[in-house]
């Protein structure tokens, strides 16, 4: 049946632990699926042969609800698969220890705007042969303890490559993990390797042949954030697997070391795990891939300090411009810039754009925003008020709560140079409690300031919101601490829309910002050699927020709207035409696809 739809030769294959596709498929939980979807749109906008594979989660990640204080409970989301993706006929099977797992796939078909399709395969052990424990391990996105973790990967990637095979997809060329949730599809093509081979355990040749199909890129600059498991779980979990590179092969004992990242040479892979050896997923990734990099040239920094043995190159993430541009704006480049959705960078013409109808399309986006705000708070917010928005996990390193940190200046900036309100979204993992108590300390924030500064906080951030709030506020805040921003992407979605940032300079907006040309920064430019040491000053960084604020962006915004409306065409022009995903494909494609 699958190989009917479509022409099953591909020359990518796209593996993502999670994968944002519609508002109401609860296949992802952030920055990392948005990316994967934004990532998979454009590759069928430029009709690269890419097949895609994810699991299939039917509880979603979770619903987040709030309390009148702001406490978040969890939900589990109801959805109906059916009414999504189309079912499969090939079945495969995983060996997890002694039992056999079943998986069977999901397609749905990704349309690019000339009509050529990517299809996207997610992953479902929720079949009546499977042991009721093996079912669920495709029911929660990020739950459960590191050993259902690691069930799950295993079926990532080793599934997901059995699975290609099941569907024809057998000439394959490229295997391009998005994070190390997928590292183990390696483990699954040495096998392949050693098998064709007629051999039973693996050479140096074997090694070379792998490395030289897979691309690895890595999101996470703090080495905390690396997925790391204890050997003993793997060896229980798939010993077929691990058996085959326990021989005294060079090649084989120097990858054992490098994926352990040990000194000493284990005599075979058990006595690693009874020693207490962890597994690193990513080190797995890194010493078996032929080309890695970060996702900011920032964080190629950052990645290549963390992993000084391993050459690392940088491609600065993207948005795919036309999933993330409202409707207004969409309209406005249809009969400016017709060109601009079969070529991104053609956005540069936004310097040319009617300054009075960039304002219209603005404010139809900001209406609808705030109609947004209405219907999920009950709270009627002032549409002339200059707005803030700020939508991302809550989490520490984010500091949703920098601008909160003086609200008597807060209150004297809004008194004296002009009124703004901020709007705020962004849900807290279940088991970050530093997370949940930002989001309590919001609430509070928001009950001490009254209508001095009126403040929002919408539950149950998702992609609609997501592009609602991006397109509608008047200024996108970014806030992380230094160097932790791997690249973010919510700046870019707003500067598509025509809206500014004033964010910290890490991640994308060391290369995004032109001081009050496509929006402004918080903090003096780092110096240096970047590191997850580097001190945090939320007092300075604070302080720069707010003298921006006050004697910059509100004085131009009530006083020269012109000169506002300046900045939101340069954001366009400048940003917007590069900071897609169209131009980052194309980069995947020259640098680590073919090469």
């Amino acid at each position: 049946m699958a190989n009917s739809v479509y022409p099953p030769k591909r020359f990518v294959a796209y593996f993502s632990m999670e994968i944002a596709l519609e508002n109401d498929m609860p296949s992802y939980s952030g920055g990392l699926g948005v990316l994967a979807g934004d990532t998979i749109r454009a590759a069928a906008d430029i009709r690269l042969p890419m097949v895609a594979v994810s699991l299939l989660y039917r509880k979603g990640y979770f619903r987040q609800r709030l309390g009148e204080d702001g406490a978040q409970t969890e939900e589990p989301v109801e959805w109906e698969v059916e009414k999504f993706l189309q079912e499969e006929e090939p079945r495969i099977s995983v060996m997890l220890e002694n039992r056999r797992v079943e998986l069977r796939a999901w397609r749905y078909m990704v349309k690019g705007v000339r009509g050529y399709e990517v299809p996207v395969y997610f992953l479902d052990a929720d079949l009546p042969a499977n042991d009721a424990r093996d079912r669920e391990l495709t029911g929660a996105l990020y739950g459960g303890d590191p050993y259902y973790r690691l069930s799950q990967e295993v079926l990532l990637g080793i599934g997901g490559v059995r699975m290609l095979r099941a569907l024809g997809h057998t000439e394959l060329m490229r295997y391009h993990m998005n994070e190390g949730h997928a590292a183990l599809l390696t483990m699954e093509l040495l096998e392949e390797e050693t098998k064709r081979a007629g051999r039973t355990a693996i050479k140096g040749e074997d090694i070379e042949r792998v490395r030289s199909k897979c691309v690895f890129t890595t999101h996470t600059p703090v080495p905390a954030g690396h997925d790391k498991f204890p050997a003993e779980y793997l060896s229980r979990l798939v010993p077929d697997q691990v058996r085959f590179i326990d021989v005294k092969d060079a090649s084989s004992v120097d990858l054992i070391k490098s994926i352990l990242q040990v000194e000493q040479s284990y005599p075979d892979w058990k006595e690693a795990a009874q020693r207490g050896a962890s597994v690193n997923m990513t080190y797995l990734a890194l010493s078996l891939s032929n080309y890695v990099n970060g996702v900011a040239k920032l964080h190629g920094e950052v990645s290549r300090k963390m992993f000084p043995n391993v050459p690392i190159e940088a491609i600065t993430n993207g948005v795919h411009a036309a999933t993330w541009t409202s409707p207004a704006f969409q309209d406005l480049f249809n009969r400016y810039i017709p060109s601009w959705r079969e070529d991104n960078y053609s956005l540069r013409g936004a310097l040319g754009l009617p300054p009075e109808e960039v304002w219209a399309a603005h404010l139809l986006s900001k209406h609808s925003l705030l109609e947004a705000v209405r219907k999920k708070s009950g709270l009627k917010l002032d549409p002339e008020a200059f707005t803030i928005g700020f939508a991302r996990r809550a989490t520490g390193y984010k500091r949703a709560d920098l601008i909160l940190r003086d609200l008597d200046r807060l209150r004297q900036i809004a008194k004296n140079v002009g009124s703004f309100q901020i709007v705020y979204a962004g849900k807290a993992h279940p088991r970050d409690a530093g997370g949940k108590e930002i989001i309590k300390k919001i609430f509070k924030a928001k009950k001490a300031l009254k209508k001095a500064v009126t403040i929002v906080f919408l539950d149950d951030y998702d992609l609609e919101l997501g592009g609602q709030l991006t397109s509608g506020s008047d200024l996108w805040l970014n806030t992380p601490q230094y160097p932790m921003e791997a690249s973010g992407t919510s700046g870019m979605k707003a500067a598509v829309n025509g809206v500014p940032s004033l964010s910290i300079l890490d991640g994308w907006w060391v290369e995004g910002c032109i001081e009050g040309v496509t929006g402004w920064s918080i903090g003096e430019p780092h110096r240096g050699d970047p590191g997850p040491e580097s001190p945090v000053d939320n007092v300075m960084d604070a302080e720069s927020l707010y003298a921006k604020l006050e004697s910059v962006i509100l004085p131009m915004f009530y006083e020269e709207r012109n000169r506002y409306l300046e900045v939101m065409r340069h954001a366009i022009a400048i940003n917007g035409s590069f900071f897609n995903t169209q131009r980052m494909v194309q980069q995947y494609i020259t640098d680590a696809y073919l090469r």
